[in-house]
This record gives C-alpha cells, sequence and structure tokens, in this order.
C-alpha cells in the first residue's frame, strides 16, 4: 500500500483540534506494522508544534509492560514527545475539553542535569547524568477512535500523549531503590491501580537507558533538564470526570490531579 505520513498527521491534529477521534490509522494510511513510517508521522506533527512555537521538554516512554508489549506483538518500548504545553502543576483541576478520551497512570520521571549523546551508555553514565527523580502522573491520551490501537497507531500519535503532572519535591536517584519503588493510585481514597518499578522493564532505569541509546543513535539525544517520563508502574485508568487521582511511589511522595466535571470550563 501507498503511504500517506502527511495526510495521516492532518488525520490526527484534526482529530486533537476538534476533539473528535479519527479511525485507525493502520491498514489504510500506514502498513500493519511499520513503525520506521509511524515514526515519521509523530515527527511531522512535532515539526509544526515547533513551528507554532511550543517548546520542548523531554520524552515520554511508553510499552514498558511485557505484558502489554506481548498484547501489541511487539518487543520494545515506544517513544514520544514532552512540550511545556502538556505540563500541568500538581493539584491543579484540568478542564476535559482539553483531551478526548483521557486515562492516568503514575510513573517515575528523571529530570537530567546533563546530555546523553552517546549510544554506547552505561548504568553509570545513566546515574551521573540523572538530577533528580520526582513522582509523576500521565495523563494519556488517545486521538483514535475507542483506543483502537495498534503499535503503529500510538507511535504516530506520539505515543498517546496528553498530559503530565510532576511532583514538586525532587529526591535523588542514590535515595531511592526504584527496582522495589511500590505505587498506589488512588481516587475517592480508594486504589484503582497499583505496582513497582519492577513493573516498567525490570527497573525504570532501564527504560531511561533505552531512551537514551535511541535517541543518540538517531541524532537527537537527551539533553541537560529534559524530563522523562519512563513509564507506567501499574495499569492505566479510565479518568472518570469531576474525579481526583493522587499517586504515591515509595521514596519519592505523592503527585496529584483531577478534572472538571464534562461541560465545566
Amino acid at each position: 500500500m501507498s503511504v500517506d505520513y502527511e495526510a495521516a498527521a492532518r488525520e490526527l491534529t484534526d482529530a486533537r483540534e476538534s476533539g473528535k477521534p479519527c479511525p485507525p490509522l493502520r491498514g489504510r494510511l500506514l502498513p500493519e506494522g511499520d513503525v520506521t513510517s509511524a515514526y515519521l508521522v509523530q515527527q511531522l506533527q512535532v515539526r509544526e508544534w515547533l513551528r507554532r512555537g511550543h517548546r520542548r521538554i523531554g520524552a515520554k516512554i511508553g510499552l514498558t509492560s511485557r505484558a502489554v508489549q506481548e498484547s501489541f506483538g511487539v518487543y520494545q518500548p515506544d517513544f514520544g514527545v514532552l512540550t511545556e504545553e502538556m505540563a500541568v502543576p500538581d493539584g491543579v483541576e484540568v478542564p476535559l475539553d482539553r483531551l478526548l478520551q483521557p486515562r492516568v497512570e503514575a510513573e517515575i520521571a528523571f529530570v537530567l542535569g546533563t546530555d546523553l549523546p552517546d549510544e554506547r551508555i552505561t548504568t553509570a553514565d545513566l546515574t551521573r547524568a540523572v538530577d533528580h527523580l520526582l513522582p509523576a502522573i500521565e495523563i494519556v491520551d488517545s486521538r483514535i477512535a475507542g483506543w483502537d490501537i495498534s503499535i503503529v497507531d500510538t507511535v504516530a500519535d506520539n505515543a498517546s500523549s496528553g498530559l503530565f503532572v510532576l511532583g514538586t519535591t525532587p529526591h535523588r536517584l542514590a535515595d531511592v531503590d526504584l527496582r522495589l519503588a511500590g505505587m498506589v493510585l488512588e481516587h475517592a481514597g480508594e486504589p484503582v491501580s497499583v505496582g513497582a518499578g519492577a513493573a516498567c522493564l525490570g527497573n525504570p532505569l532501564h527504560a531511561l537507558a533505552w531512551l537514551a541509546q535511541t535517541l543518540a543513535r538517531s541524532g537527537d539525544p537527551l539533553r541537560a533538564g529534559d524530563v522523562v517520563l519512563s513509564g507506567a508502574l501499574g495499569p492505566m485508568v479510565p479518568v472518570t470526570p469531576g474525579a481526583a487521582y493522587e499517586a504515591r511511589i515509595s521514596g519519592l511522595g505523592s503527585v496529584r490531579t483531577c478534572f472538571t466535571k464534562d461541560g465545566d470550563q
């Protein structure tokens, strides 16, 4: 089949701006399983955001759960771009009309203190590069109707990115056992998702290593100051209008987000 990168990017942009999801891209505008083409579509959208004055501030990693990878038939994570416009302050209410089909998941965020330009990277390089950690809630979203996504759809759609919320108290990497860091995500005081660092490629630091190597190989490496959302520590949860969610991660504290009710601005 012929590949129409610009048409795919245009459909995703129209869905984002209109609030009306589009049909899946796979098998229609992009070939099934063609992840390379999907990243090209992602890049077209990112270039347009930057042209409009958005500021790139980092990246997010997805598909870090082995079970989720197997459901997509892939055996590596994916990534998307974070911009300043996606950041929401801790505890601030999020208007639902900014999103289409939001879900929330708790993650560990890395904030880098130095560049990571070399694809041959060691654990020592990573630990030196990380300035601090923060608890995070990623508000994932999909421009694809009904979350009917494959690896091609989600990569083209900037790894199903939406918004993100960071906690406000930084922690040193040396002070946290990332693999064993337990997570509880609560709604109305009840746990709705639980997990631990080991759910993220065995250790969130492994996810950071994968991203650093992948981006260095592409010639667009991670830079000092970048925020990296390293991947979900537990199952993502559909957002209930008017609800508040709080994530607590061992050694990192908590982070909170809440949403308007349907129709509220």
